[in-house]
């Protein structure tokens, strides 16, 4: 795989261990695992493949790590680079904002070249309204570990495997 970052805001700890466990199904070895709070643009130079994460709070709000880095990465230049986003919600409690944090990394990153990968399919999941969602499809893997924990190893290695026999991506 080319080289790969996994890069994720956390606050209550969910974004970080599903990071952990998306590296976990690529490869340790095969990428690099850094919170957001300690990444910076000039990073992005030295990946291919980025992965970011970041979770949902209250009504559709992002990460606070990665509002006040947000700035600074739609500035960046993501030319010849892939992107792949995940992100953590409640689709009990905030269905009507279910993983909004997706769609917002993912509209912030319009305009900076960055080609998507991992888009994932609605079906499968309970809630009324996301930001996340792009063209009928998730722009990224949402994953619930308030309501549905016992889903998230299966939902991420299908998700690594829909992405990593991508010749952009494998190398």
């Amino acid at each position: 795989m080319k080289k790969t970052a996994v890069v994720f805001g956390t606050t209550t700890g969910n974004t970080e261990k599903a990071a952990h466990l998306i590296a976990e199904a690529i490869g340790k070895d095969k990428v690099s695992l850094m919170n957001v709070s300690s990444f910076s643009a000039a990073d992005i130079s030295g990946f291919d493949f980025l992965i970011f994460g970041t979770s949902t709070w209250g009504y559709g709000d992002i990460q606070d790590d990665w509002e006040s880095f947000l700035p600074s990465l739609k500035k960046s230049d993501f030319s010849g680079k892939t992107v792949a986003l995940f992100g953590m919600g409640d689709s009990a409690s905030y269905n009507e904002t279910f993983c909004d944090g997706i769609g917002i990394l993912y509209e912030e990153l319009q305009g900076t070249g960055a080609s998507f990968t991992g888009f994932c399919e609605t079906s499968g999941y309970n809630f009324s309204s996301s930001k996340a969602v792009v063209n009928g499809k998730f722009a990224g893997l949402p994953l619930d570990e308030d309501n549905e924990a016992g889903k998230t190893r299966e939902r991420i290695s299908a998700w690594v495997d829909s992405f990593s026999n991508n010749p952009e991506i494998k190398g």
